[in-house]
């Protein structure tokens, strides 16, 4: 579809929804226009917000993309929300708490369903800023669900991570410890207008200075009332001073081809699931190993095993090396 990627190279938003949308249902039409957009993708900046719920992630990204455009900034949101248990869709409330943005053509706002997505993040969410990317996005806000500390995925995405708490998290700290608190490059104490904020941010610089392995990068702290647009800009200035850092330590390129060789594996893994499937409604062989598992005839590891190492199910793709 060589006509639809230079449309949306064009930075035409039809078109980029279009191919947004075919990313979503697995058309495998988008595999073509997504080889055509590639050598066009890496100059956007790509920023992830994530943080427990109720942290005010969707008031910083609507903030945050106002102050872009005071700045001349085009800007695209990808907005993760929970997954609609009826349609399977996602249920849209990032849009709704940005809805001054919608007749600004500078801005392209996409909410994306979790679909059960461990770690917080559906893998199209990688294809979906690479498209934006490509249709001339100078920023790439990807805000996530926040489903608390397991929600690790934004870090195969985004240049630069920041993580949104709020004064009322108090110890709640420790428990994210273990995880969303320790990837984040830049941390946002929201809501600074409401007691103990102060308290927060210096529980979280003493938890880094405790903590801190690489002296390199000292992720900042930085507070903000984002209802009112209090520290937006500030928050902008220390954005922008992690992404000057990792492009002249070399760690930019470094971490997007990382997030590119995961982006493949997740590709590779859910191609694989995909035709195991068919061959389960389709492949005798298999069908009969299965009926075998059920009757305990087989023990499903073992048979497991000896099936992925069977060459005659399907040469040169299940198979596994001889050791």
């Amino acid at each position: 579809m060589p006509e639809l990627a230079d449309r949306l190279l064009a930075g035409e938003q039809r078109a980029l929804s279009r191919v947004i949308s075919m990313l979503e249902r697995g058309d495998p039409s988008a595999v073509e226009v997504m080889r055509d957009i590639d050598a066009h993708t890496g100059r956007a900046y790509t920023l992830g917000i994530t943080g427990p719920p109720g942290a005010g992630k969707s008031t910083i990204v609507d903030q945050l993309t106002r102050h872009l455009r005071g700045i001349h900034q085009r800007v695209g949101i990808v907005a993760v929300d929970p997954t609609s248990p009826f349609s399977g869709g996602a249920l849209l409330g990032d849009r709704i708490r940005m809805q001054r943005h919608y007749l600004d053509s500078g801005v392209f706002i996409r909410s994306v369903a979790t679909r059960g997505q461990a770690g917080g993040l559906p893998r199209i969410v990688k294809g979906i800023a690479r498209a934006l990317d490509a249709a001339g996005c100078d920023v790439v806000i990807v805000e996530t669900v926040g489903v608390g500390q397991t929600e690790l995925g934004i870090m195969s995405v985004a240049d630069t991570v920041a993580v949104a708490l709020i004064p009322e998290a108090g110890d709640s700290i420790q428990a994210l410890k273990a995880g969303v608190m320790e990837i984040a490059d830049l941390y946002v104490v929201n809501k600074a207008d409401r007691d103990g904020a102060d308290q927060m941010a210096a529980s979280v610089t003493a938890m880094l200075q405790m903590s801190l392995t690489t002296p390199d990068w000292v992720p900042p702290v930085t507070m903000t009332a984002a209802h009112t647009g209090q520290g937006i800009e500030e928050l902008w200035e220390k954005l922008q001073e992690h992404r000057t850092y990792l492009e002249t330590s070399g760690n930019l390129s470094k971490r997007r081809g990382e997030h590119r060789t995961q982006e493949f594996l997740e590709v590779v893994e859910e191609e694989l699931v995909r035709r195991l499937r068919r061959l389960v409604q389709t492949d005798p062989s298999l069908l009969a190993k299965l009926e075998r598992v059920a009757a305990r005839d087989a023990e499903p590891y073992s048979a497991a095993l000896e099936f992925l190492n069977d060459s005659t199910l399907n040469p040169g793709l299940l198979t596994t090396p001889t050791r």
